[in-house]
């Protein structure tokens, strides 16, 4: 296959279906996606058996076990599939929205509208999931799509790629308004993220070795995060057990996952009462401490390097500084983080705020666990993914993140003098 005159092809399509999509109004999408669902629903048996042949090949070839569960397409995750098409209907359409209008002194006037960005491509590796996932938010916020999931998926992909074409076709929609590349060509990638002509943006959903590249050779702007350092400062005005329930759970409620606390910063004042019972619960979950000099004269725990503060572990490993004020706080989260989301626990309301203000992250929250930095709990529904960038999208990425704004101006003959 002649991979650059293939990718241009697809390009090509999903720029004209991108036209059709921006045209299309709520109900069309909505009953694509409805359509999509019962498409699924109706093709389970053939979803399963493709998954099967994408297994034996993963396991032939030396797939991790981690991998070939996220590969695998049990009966609850095709329900969760379905499910997430009927939320992604029910959710408003951010399309068409016009805000902020305002009479000029001209006597124009001038507001927003709220648009598709276009055309999405979005790179992704393993969870087949992820297709339906990332097909109907492209869909609802207007936009066309391309889709490049990993090789190990490909037979998983292009039999949910069947059911969303069947879905697309019964709505009246551009079976091209959702391509999912069919080689399994790395080249592939490398020229999506280059047409800049077809693509407008970019989202990797998968390790940092995929976002570092993707974001290190696209020519097309990309949405996404790298890690998830994630910290807890509990203040010397916290409520002990408000911060005793948040650092456990912001740590220990999923590991492998970018919300997840990777390092715990305790007031001195505080250290003595908090750390220990801390250091017990943690130990009744298997979670290995590594600690600054001072966590270390007060609980059980090895020697923390500079390279654990800037280290995303994604597993039950947990580091421990004991900072002066909230001062020292806010400058190590501004050196080590990566910007995606911190807490506070504390009652004291001003050093909230300023807690708030100085704290220079996507998500920052008070007295509340890191694990809520999500699109859902957000009430955004689906998410695409999570933005640690300043332009466009921060965040959790919903359907007003795959959409701009245009300003757009209503007059009645008026000219300029």
């Amino acid at each position: 296959m002649d991979v650059k005159a293939y990718m241009t092809q697809v390009g090509q399509q999903a720029r004209a279906a991108s036209r059709a999509m921006a045209k299309a109004n709520t109900g069309i999408k909505n009953a694509a996606l409805l359509a999509i669902a019962d498409a699924i629903e109706a093709n389970r048996q053939a979803l399963t058996e493709a998954n099967q042949i994408d297994l034996a090949n993963g396991r032939a070839n030396g797939l991790e076990p981690a991998m070939l569960d996220r590969l695998e397409l049990t009966p609850a995750r095709i329900d969760t599939m379905i499910e997430g098409l009927h939320q992604v209907a029910a959710l408003p359409d951010p399309v068409g929205e016009i805000t902020d209008m305002t009479y000029r002194p001209s006597g124009i006037q001038v507001g927003k509208m709220r648009v598709p960005l276009g055309v999405i491509g979005i790179i992704y590796e393993s969870r087949p999931n992820v297709t339906v996932e990332a097909a109907s938010l492209c869909l609802k916020s207007g936009n066309a799509t391309i889709l490049r999931g990993g090789s190990e998926a490909i037979n998983s992909n292009q039999a949910i790629a069947r059911c969303i074409a069947d879905g697309l076709d019964k709505a009246g929609l551009p079976l091209s308004a959702v391509q999912i590349v069919e080689t399994t060509d790395r080249a592939a990638v490398g020229e999506l993220i280059t047409m800049p002509e077809f693509v407008d943006v970019i989202v990797p959903r998968g390790g940092k070795g995929l976002i570092e590249r993707i974001s290190n050779d696209a020519r097309v702007p990309v949405i996404k995060h790298l890690d998830g350092i994630c910290h807890v400062y509990i203040d010397a005005e916290a409520d002990p057990e408000k911060a005793i329930n948040i650092a456990l759970n912001a740590k220990t409620h999923r590991y492998g996952v970018c919300n997840a606390m990777e390092t715990l910063l305790v007031h001195d004042t505080v250290a003595d009462l908090i750390l220990p019972k801390l250091a017990e619960l943690y130990r009744e979950k298997g979670v290995e401490l590594r600690g600054c000099d001072k966590t270390q004269s007060i609980i059980d725990c090895v020697a923390a390097s500079e390279e654990d503060w800037s280290t995303e572990y994604l597993a039950p490993i947990l580091s421990i500084r004991v900072v002066d004020d909230i001062d020292a706080a806010i400058e190590h989260i501004n050196t080590y983080s990566s910007q995606h989301t911190e807490s506070i626990v504390t009652e004291n309301y001003t050093l909230s705020r300023r807690f708030l203000t100085e704290v220079d992250s996507s998500s920052v929250m008070v007295n509340a666990s890191t694990r809520f930095a999500d699109g859902f709990e957000y009430g955004l529904g689906a998410e695409i993914g999570i933005s640690t960038d300043k332009i466009h999208a921060r965040g959790p990425v919903g359907l007003e993140g795959l959409t701009s704004q245009k300003y757009i101006v209503l007059g009645d003959g008026h000219i300029r003098n």
